[in-house]
């Protein structure tokens, strides 16, 4: 097939779902355009430091580290070899169909597709804690990034709250790089968590894996704690005030807190790509709708955390199926997708498993204090949202509207 008469396929994201596609799609012939926010690629699981990084892949991604290698050198190959267009430093600011508004170094490029696969990925998902708003609170994602790309802990003694895997991960890699994690608190108790055991059992061994992580953490790790203040003065963080699962109130002095619970498939391109969305009770979040291969319609593929939070393993197995489907979708030919569905179903029953073990803490947010702010670009407090739903706000875009929570630059 002729580059004039090849159809123009755009990939977003360069992360595990990104890189398999296009890698896919190369093997096929074609040669498809790959734009990313980061300057290398792979993504936020496996984010590369700058040139002349002196910390090891073995120190920066621990078990993991074959498989970011193995990516890694495949993108890299690709593009040396001119087989793939690579836009970094990129990101998609709006989206019509056939057509991509590209913000990059040389400003906003529009740029024209005939398919397109969103492997958009995933952003922390967090819950307001009284005083959240104050210096020295970060996601886990951010205490990652930093941890990852410079080699750098954001405080001197760092507490993590939340629930998940990433809250053991990010607190291991922390200890592991000689950081001062004095706690790590969780708010999933163990009954809960042990719920969870029949999906988690579908991957025994990262599910050992994950206990052993755990176990680095030793007397650090508290499970079902409660969380009712981050005690701050003028300079920010300095202490976070929680129970035990007794009930006894603990106070922990801190610089710096991580939060996070699990993680928040970023849909706003799949919004503006005309994606349907359904809501999913288990992981309380409306994710795109497609079918098992990653189709939306109207040309549009999505892989990866962005529609379903399977992990970098999951991501990478839904990447090559995207690419399979949209290759079907042209009328060429494709390998066979059974094995990687068989794959995927695998790792279904186990994020399950996650979501059972670890949920949202909705307890916690039912007895916010009325003046905690919940919405930190319109400096919304939970009264705020109250007094909305009271005022007949009985459904999100009306108390949206009566409130402006959500309304901000963050979007919510």
């Amino acid at each position: 097939m002729s580059d004039a008469s090849s159809p123009k396929i755009v990939i977003v994201g360069a992360g595990p779902a990104g890189i398999r596609a296009a890698a896919v799609l190369v093997e096929a012939g074609l040669h498809p355009m790959v734009i990313d926010e980061g300057n290398r690629a792979g993504g936020q699981i496996y984010r590369r430091p700058p040139d002349g990084f002196v910390r090891t892949p073995g120190q920066l991604y621990g078990s993991e580290a074959a498989k970011a290698r193995s990516l890694h050198e495949l993108f890299d190959r690709l593009a040396k070899e001119g087989r793939l267009t690579h836009c970094a430093a990129s990101s998609v600011i709006a989206a019509q169909e056939g057509r991509l508004h590209v913000l990059g170094e040389d400003g906003v490029q529009l740029v024209n597709y005939d398919r397109l696969i969103l492997a958009t990925g995933a952003s922390d998902r967090v819950a307001p804690v009284p005083g959240w708003q104050s210096a020295g609170v970060y996601s886990l994602g951010a205490a990652q990034i930093a941890l990852k790309a410079q080699g750098v802990a954001l405080g001197r003694r760092i507490v993590l709250i939340g629930s998940g895997p990433l809250l053991t991960l990010v607190g291991a890699q922390l200890v592991k790089a000689g950081a001062d994690v004095v706690a790590v608190l969780d708010t999933s108790p163990w009954r809960q968590q042990m719920r969870g055991f029949r999906g988690l059992a579908a991957r025994p061994l990262v599910a050992l894996r994950g206990l052993a992580l755990r176990a680095r953490l030793g007397d650090r790790y508290h499970a079902g704690v409660t969380l009712e203040l981050i005690e701050v003065d003028e300079q920010g963080v300095t202490a976070m005030r929680w129970r035990d699962t007794g009930g006894r109130e603990r106070v922990t002095p801190c610089d710096m807190i991580g939060m996070g619970w699990h993680l928040r498939a970023e849909t706003h391109l799949a919004d503006l790509a005309g994606c349907a969305f359904a809501y999913d009770e288990q992981w309380r979040q409306w994710l795109p709708k497609t079918d098992e291969m990653g189709r939306a319609g109207n040309g549009v593929y999505l892989a990866g955390d962005g529609v379903r939070l399977l992990g970098a393993d999951g991501a990478e197995i839904a990447g090559r199926l995207a690419a399979v489907a949209c290759l079907a979708d042209l009328g060429q030919s494709a390998p066979s997708a059974n094995a990687d569905l068989r794959k995927l179903a695998r790792l279904e029953r186990f994020a399950r498993g996650l979501a059972r073990a670890f949920p949202w803490p909705e307890a916690m947010a039912r007895v916010l204090p009325d003046d905690a702010i919940v919405c930190r670009c319109e400096n919304v407090t939970a009264g705020d949202i109250r007094q909305g739903v009271a005022f007949g706000g009985g459904e999100a875009n009306r108390v949206k509207s009566l409130s402006r929570v959500g309304m901000g630059r963050c979007q919510g």
